[in-house]
C-alpha cells in the first residue's frame, strides 16, 4: 500500500476541497481534503500548486518570463507546506486567476481505479463544487546540483502570468525559429507567451517554473513535429491541454494524416494513443506548418488566439499601407542558378531534417536520455527521460511500466517510422547542417546577382515575417536603410525642441534612429533584409563601417548582399559564374521561344560568346529578337556597323563605371543599336522613350514613376538626329523590321512599357502609378551618351514631385547635380531664377524631411550649408555685374542689353535669410547655441534692411534669436 501511494505522487495529481469531509475518510483515496485540521504530514505537497485552470484576464498582460532558456530567480524549498483553504488567497508567487470559464467545469470520480479528469456535464459555475487546481506534487529531480533558495529569498520571487504556453521538441534549428517566430507575433498582439522545449531543462526549477506555467495558461499551443511523438514531455503537454480542452495544435513537417497512420501501429502505448486523439479532437483550425506557409500559419494562429483572448480591441502594429515588399514582379522566365539558390538555402537554414533523438532504452536495456543542443549529460538525460525504466505520465497518481511486449520493437519500430519521415523530408539537401545569417552574392556587372536575390526571395518569403528590399548604392545607402522605418512602423524623427531637460548632439539622435532601425530588425521576429548592389563597405556619408550597420547577431532575421566587391567583411560568399551555354541560349532565343536554322543557331552562339553569356546581354538580345522581326544573322551585322565615339569620360561616372564601358564595346554597341531603334521607332515625332532614357539614366537607381519621368523627358530638348549617320547603314534592318511600326505609341506609360520589352528597364511594384527602374548597365550607357541637356530636364523634372516620402532618393540625386558633394563638382548649372525656385521647392524642403523625419541632422544641415553658399555666389555674380556695369565705357552699356533684374536679386537676398533662419532651428535642437545665434543675428540684419523692424518675418526671427540666448544661460 506504501508502494502504491508513492507511484501515485508520481505525474500530475488532482486536489479538491470539500465542505464534506466524507470523501477524506475513504481509504485507499489520493484525493486530499484542504481541511487544516486533516492535513497528513506523511504526504508533501508542492509548493507550486495553481488555483485555477486558466490565466488571469487578458487584460492583465504582463510580459511573461522569457523562453526557451529561462534562468529562474528562485524556487520553493521542497519542504510540507499547508494545504490552502479555497477562501484563503494563493501565494503570491503563484499565477493564479479570478474566474474559470463554464465550459471548463471538471469533476472527478470517486471510484478510486477511474483518477482521469472528466468533463462535467454543467453548463454553468456551481458554487458547491470544489475548486481545482493542477499540480505536480514531486517536481522532476536531476542528478545534476541544485541549489536551493532560502524561504526568505523565494517569497519575494513572483511569477508573472502567461496567456499563452507554446510547447515543441526538436534539435532542428528551423523548428526553434518558428517557435520563437510565433511567440514574437502574439507578443506583437499584445498575448504574453511562455515558449518551452521542457526536454532541454537540466534543472529542477527549470522544470517546476514550466509546470506551473502549463497549468494556468489560458490556451496551450504544441508544435507537434516528428520528434514530439518520440518525447514523453510532449506527449504530456498534448494530453493535458486536450484534458482541458484548451489544446490549439500545429502541425510542423508532418500531417495530420501521416500521425493517423500510427494508430494503425501496434508499436505505440496506450498513452501515445490518447495524445494523437486528443490532437484530432483539437484539429479544429487545420494549422500546418510546413517551409511553404509558415507566415501564413503564424498569422492565422495570432488570429485565432487574439480572437479568442478578446484582442480584437489591440492595435495591430502592422503597417498596412507599407511599400510592396517586393520591388519588382517575379520573373517567371527565370531559369538556372538552382545550385546557388541551395547553396543560399543551406547556409540560410542548414538541414532540413527533423533531428530525432534517441529516446527510449535500447535492446541491452541502457537508459538513453534526451539530446538538449549542448545542456545534455549522462546525469541530466538519464535523469530526465527515465528512471528505473519508468516515465512519468499525465494520468493521476500512475506510474507506467515500459510494455514488456515487442522488447525490441514498441517505440523502437515508432521510430524508425518517424526516422523514414526524417530522410523523406531531408533528402537533397546539403551535409552540413551549420547554418549563418548573411550571405553575399558576388560577380561581374550583368550576371544577374539582382535576378537571383529576387527569385530567392519569391522562393522563400513565407519562411520570414516581411522582405525588406534596401538599395546598396553609396550615395544613398544611409537613406534607404532609414526607409525601412516605414515597413517596419518605427519612428526614427529627431528630437523637437526642448525647453527643459537635457539636449541631445547630432551623433547621438543619428545613433539612436539607426539603433531603433537595428533593434526592431535584428531580433527573434524573422525578416528577409536584401542589399541589392552595395559598391562600398563604408558609409558614404561618415565613413562608418558596416560592421555598424549590421551586427554580428542578428537575431531571426537573414541578411542576403549583391555586390560587385570580391568580399565583403568575413561574410560568406557565394561566387557567380557565367550562365551555362544551354540557359544562355534560351534566353537569346527570346521570349517567343523561336526555332531557327542551323546558320541562325551558330549566330546565336557568336552573340553568347561575344557577351560573354552574361544575363544582362543576352536578355536585351532576345528581347531584340523578340520584339523585331529580325534575323540573329541581321541583327548580328547591324550591332557590328554601330560606330562608338571615342568621348571624354563623364565627370558623374565613376572609375568602376568608365572601366566597364572601356572592357565590354560589343555591350555598348548592342545599347547604341537599341538607341537607333528607338529613335527610328518613334519616327521622330517625340522620342518620348529615347528621352525618358536620356533622363531617367540621371535619376537614382531605384524605381522611378513614369509621370515623373515623362514630365522631365519633355524639359529635355529636341536636337537634331544624333544617329542620322548609322541611318544608310541600319536601314536594311529596319526593312527587316517592317518599319517598327508596332513600336511607335506615343503614351507615357507605352513609352515606358517599350523600354521595358527592349530589356532596357524593367517593371516595379511601387504604387500608386506606373513605376519603372533601368538596369545599373544601362544608366551607365546612357550617362555617357549625353551629360549635358539629360541631367538639366532631370532637375527641372524633379520639381513636381508630389510625394516626397517616395522619391527621397531622387531628390537627393538632383541635389548631387545641382551643388555636387565633397569632391564631385556640380553637373547642372541654374539660373539665378530657377536657383531660387529649385531651393525653395526642392532643396529646403528636402533638408527639413530628412532632418526632422530620419534624424539626418549632418547630412541636412550640410545640404543648408551648400545652399546658402550657393546663394551668396549668386549675390556677388549681381554686385560683379553692378560694378562691370558702371566701370565700363559708354559703348560697352550700349552693346549690353543684359541687365540685373533687381527683383530676383532681392528673392535671393531673401532666400539666403531664410535659410539661415532655418539652420539657426535646427542647430537649436543639437545645442549648438553659439553657431545658431550667428547666424540667427545674420538673417535679422538682412530682414530688417529689406523689410524693417516691424515686419512679421524680423519679428519671428528675433524670436528664434532670444529662444537661443535662454536655452544656452540655462545650460
Amino acid at each position: 500500500m506504501r508502494r502504491e501511494e508513492e507511484a501515485s505522487l508520481v505525474g500530475l495529481t488532482i486536489r479538491t476541497s470539500s465542505a464534506t469531509a466524507s470523501s477524506s475518510s475513504k481509504k485507499g483515496k489520493d484525493v486530499q481534503t484542504n481541511d487544516a485540521s486533516d492535513s497528513s504530514p506523511s504526504i508533501k505537497n508542492s509548493p507550486f500548486n495553481s488555483p485555477s485552470l486558466v490565466s488571469p484576464p487578458s487584460s492583465a498582460f504582463v510580459s511573461a518570463l522569457q523562453s526557451p532558456y529561462i534562468s529562474p530567480r528562485a524556487t520553493q524549498p521542497l519542504t510540507t507546506t499547508t494545504a490552502h483553504k479555497p477562501s484563503s488567497p494563493p501565494p503570491e508567487d503563484v499565477p493564479s486567476s479570478s474566474y474559470t470559464p463554464p465550459s471548463d467545469q471538471y469533476e472527478f470520480s470517486d471510484d478510486p481505479s477511474d483518477r482521469k479528469l472528466k468533463l462535467s456535464s454543467a453548463c454553468t459555475p456551481d458554487p458547491a463544487l470544489p475548486r481545482i487546481s493542477f499540480s505536480f506534487p514531486v517536481p522532476r529531480v536531476s542528478l545534476a546540483k541544485v541549489s536551493v533558495s532560502s524561504p526568505a529569498t523565494t517569497n519575494t520571487t513572483k511569477l508573472r502570468s502567461s496567456d499563452v504556453f507554446i510547447g515543441f521538441h526538436g534539435q532542428n534549428p528551423n523548428l526553434v525559429r518558428f517557435c520563437k517566430w510565433l511567440k514574437s507575433e502574439l507578443e506583437l498582439q499584445g498575448i504574453a507567451c511562455f515558449v518551452a522545449d521542457r526536454a532541454k531543462y537540466s534543472d529542477t526549477q527549470s522544470h517546476e517554473i514550466a509546470d506551473r506555467v502549463i497549468c494556468s495558461v489560458t490556451y496551450g499551443i504544441v508544435v507537434v513535429s516528428c520528434s514530439s511523438l518520440l518525447n514523453y514531455l510532449s506527449l504530456e503537454e498534448v494530453r493535458f491541454f486536450a484534458q482541458k480542452k484548451n489544446l490549439i495544435p500545429i502541425f510542423y513537417g508532418t500531417g495530420p494524416s501521416e500521425i493517423m497512420g500510427l494508430l494503425n501501429c501496434n508499436a505505440i502505448d496506450k498513452e501515445c494513443k490518447e495524445a494523437i486523439d486528443g490532437l484530432f479532437k483539437s484539429h479544429e483550425f487545420k494549422l500546418e506548418a510546413n517551409e511553404s506557409n509558415w507566415r501564413s500559419c503564424v498569422g492565422k494562429t495570432a488570429m485565432i488566439l487574439r480572437g479568442k483572448l478578446g484582442r480584437k480591441s489591440v492595435v495591430d502594429k502592422e503597417i498596412v499601407e507599407r511599400i510592396d515588399e517586393f520591388p519588382f514582379p517575379r520573373n517567371r522566365t527565370f531559369l538556372g542558378r538552382e545550385k546557388e539558390i541551395i547553396e543560399m538555402e543551406m547556409a540560410f537554414f542548414g538541414s532540413n531534417g527533423e533531428y530525432l533523438e534517441s529516446t527510449t532504452p535500447s535492446s541491452k536495456g541502457e537508459a538513453s536520455g534526451l539530446s538538449s543542443e549542448g545542456l545534455a549529460d549522462e546525469e541530466s538525460d538519464a535523469a530526465v527521460s527515465t528512471r528505473n525504466g519508468k516515465f512519468i505520465t499525465l494520468e493521476l497518481g500512475r506510474c507506467s511500466e515500459q510494455r514488456s511486449e515487442a522488447p525490441n520493437g514498441g517505440k523502437n519500430s515508432l521510430k524508425r517510422l518517424l526516422k523514414t519521415k526524417k530522410r523523406r523530408s531531408s533528402s537533397g539537401n546539403c551535409k552540413s547542417s551549420s547554418s549563418t545569417s548573411v550571405v553575399c552574392v558576388n560577380g561581374v556587372p550583368g550576371i544577374g546577382k539582382t535576378e537571383l536575390a529576387l527569385e530567392f526571395a519569391y522562393r522563400y518569403s513565407q519562411r520570414y515575417k516581411m522582405v525588406l528590399w534596401v538599395g546598396g548604392e553609396a550615395r544613398y545607402f544611409r537613406q534607404n536603410l532609414l526607409n525601412l522605418s516605414f515597413s517596419l512602423g518605427v519612428d526614427v524623427s529627431a528630437d523637437a525642441e526642448k525647453d527643459r531637460g537635457r539636449l541631445r548632439s547630432f551623433d547621438e539622435q543619428e545613433f539612436e534612429a539607426f539603433k531603433r532601425i537595428k533593434r526592431e530588425l535584428f531580433r527573434d521576429m524573422p525578416y528577409l533584409l536584401i542589399i541589392d548592389n552595395l559598391e562600398i563597405e563604408k558609409d558614404w556619408w561618415e565613413g562608418k563601417d558596416l560592421n555598424d550597420l549590421i551586427p554580428r547577431n542578428t537575431g531571426g532575421t537573414h541578411v542576403l548582399i549583391t555586390t560587385r566587391l570580391p568580399k565583403v567583411m568575413a561574410f560568406d560568399t557565394v561566387q557567380l559564374s557565367s550562365l551555362p551555354s544551354s540557359d544562355a541560349m534560351v534566353l537569346l532565343r527570346g521570349r517567343r521561344k523561336k526555332d531557327y536554322p542551323a546558320e541562325e543557331v551558330e549566330i546565336l552562339k557568336v552573340f553568347e560568346e561575344k557577351l560573354g553569356r552574361l544575363s544582362y546581354g543576352l536578355w536585351v538580345i532576345g528581347s531584340l529578337l523578340s520584339e523585331l522581326a529580325i534575323t540573329p544573322s541581321a541583327l548580328f551585322e547591324a550591332v557590328n556597323k554601330v560606330h562608338i565615339e571615342e568621348r571624354s569620360a563623364s565627370p558623374f561616372l565613376n572609375s568602376n563605371d568608365e572601366g566597364y564601358c572601356r572592357s565590354n564595346p560589343f555591350v555598348a554597341k548592342v545599347l547604341a543599336f537599341c538607341l537607333a531603334v528607338l529613335e527610328q521607332a518613334q519616327g521622330n515625332r517625340n522620342l518620348l522613350s529615347l528621352k525618358m532614357l536620356l533622363v531617367g539614366a540621371w535619376f537614382a537607381p531605384v524605381p522611378i514613376p513614369v509621370n515623373l519621368l515623362a514630365a522631365a523627358a519633355k524639359n529635355m530638348p529636341t536636337g537634331g538626329n544624333r544617329f542620322s549617320k548609322w541611318n544608310k547603314c541600319l536601314s536594311h534592318t529596319f526593312a527587316w523590321c517592317g518599319g517598327c511600326g508596332g513600336l511607335g505609341r506615343r503614351g507615357e506609360e507605352d513609352a515606358a512599357f517599350l523600354l521595358v520589352r527592349l530589356g532596357l528597364a524593367r517593371m516595379s511594384n511601387r504604387q500608386p502609378g506606373c513605376w519603372i527602374q533601368f538596369h545599373p548597365i544601362t544608366q551607365t550607357f546612357a550617362r555617357r551618351r549625353d551629360y549635358i541637356l539629360a541631367p538639366k530636364a532631370t532637375v527641372q523634372g524633379v520639381r513636381k514631385i508630389e510625394n516626397p516620402l517616395l522619391n527621397l532618393d531622387h531628390l537627393w540625386a538632383s541635389a548631387f547635380l545641382v551643388f555636387g558633394f565633397k569632391s564631385e563638382p556640380p553637373l547642372v548649372e541654374l539660373q539665378a531664377m530657377d536657383l531660387v525656385l529649385y531651393i525653395k521647392r526642392t532643396a529646403l524642403p528636402l533638408a527639413i524631411t530628412a532632418f526632422t523625419t530620419f534624424s539626418r541632422c549632418t547630412s541636412a544641415l550640410e545640404l543648408l550649408k551648400v545652399c546658402t553658399n550657393v546663394l551668396e555666389d549668386a549675390e556677388k555674380s549681381f554686385v560683379t555685374q553692378i560694378q562691370d556695369w558702371r566701370q565700363g565705357s559708354l559703348c560697352w552699356k550700349k552693346k549690353t542689353s543684359k541687365k540685373v533684374d533687381e527683383y530676383v536679386w532681392q528673392d535671393v537676398t531673401l532666400l539666403k535669410a531664410l535659410l539661415l533662419e532655418t539652420r539657426a532651428k535646427l542647430l537649436l535642437r543639437g545645442g549648438h547655441f553659439d553657431s545658431g545665434e550667428e547666424l540667427c543675428r545674420t538673417c535679422i540684419s538682412i530682414r530688417t534692411v529689406m523689410l524693417g523692424h516691424n515686419h512679421e518675418l524680423t519679428l519671428a526671427a528675433q524670436e528664434t534669436l532670444a529662444k537661443l540666448v535662454r536655452m544656452r544661460s540655462k545650460i
